[in-house]
């Protein structure tokens, strides 16, 4: 499963090297586009069947009653999740609706339901935590956190300190080293990678 996520990201070119910058403002040599995943319906259809398989052996779909996901990256992959599992879905917004009924939180949500949080990727784990904050103002639980790819730069463990398991399809470091595997990335570029995944490591020490 994971060599076949791979081969997708290589695939569709969502794997780019340079210089950029995260939304945390962290720079970093590589970026992953999972936004492109959809719009190639036969790997975005083998990537869905990858999340059910996550969701039904490894997090259990008695586990959670909703899947939540966060915009705009990780809605379609959550919203088909949600459907794909017969699960009702919600999402939520980054900032509270100025208008209408001035919540973060869209769909129908019941106190005490337990929720499958689900995004594209992690890397510090910000925005997670921030929707993890608002859905259990709302009454939700939210015990696991669900996305394709962790880049391994602190989200796992700022998400273990609110207490929410992180649950990925394939860690950045495992991915960098199979694709190195299949030489579709140089030596070079696998270890630019490890050493991001290992310099943010030591940031968290």
């Amino acid at each position: 499963m994971k060599r076949d996520l791979c081969n997708i990201i290589i695939r569709i070119g969502a794997l780019q090297f340079g210089a950029f910058t995260l939304p945390s403002g962290r720079l970093t040599p590589y970026y992953i586009d999972l936004r492109l995943i959809p719009s190639f319906p036969d790997a975005f259809k083998k990537i869905m069947n990858m999340c059910v398989e996550m969701a039904k052996n490894d997090i259990g779909i008695k586990n959670f009653e909703r899947v939540a996901g966060i915009p705009t990256a990780g809605i379609p992959f959550s919203s088909v999740l949600s459907y794909l599992l017969s699960k009702p879905f919600l999402y939520v917004r980054r900032e509270l609706k100025a208008i209408g009924r001035e919540r973060r939180v869209e769909g129908m949500l019941n106190p005490g339901d337990h929720i499958l949080l689900t995004d594209d990727l992690i890397s510090t784990g910000g925005n997670l935590a921030a929707a993890t904050k608002a859905l259990r103002s709302e009454g939700g639980l939210i015990k696991d956190a669900f996305v394709l790819i962790d880049r391994e730069e602190g989200g796992e463990l700022a998400l273990a300190e609110i207490k929410v398991k992180l649950r990925s399809l394939v860690k950045m470091s495992e991915a960098a080293r199979i694709m190195c595997d299949m030489e579709t990335i140089t030596k070079e570029q696998l270890d630019s990678i490890l050493k991001q995944t290992k310099a943010s490591a030591r940031l968290k020490a």
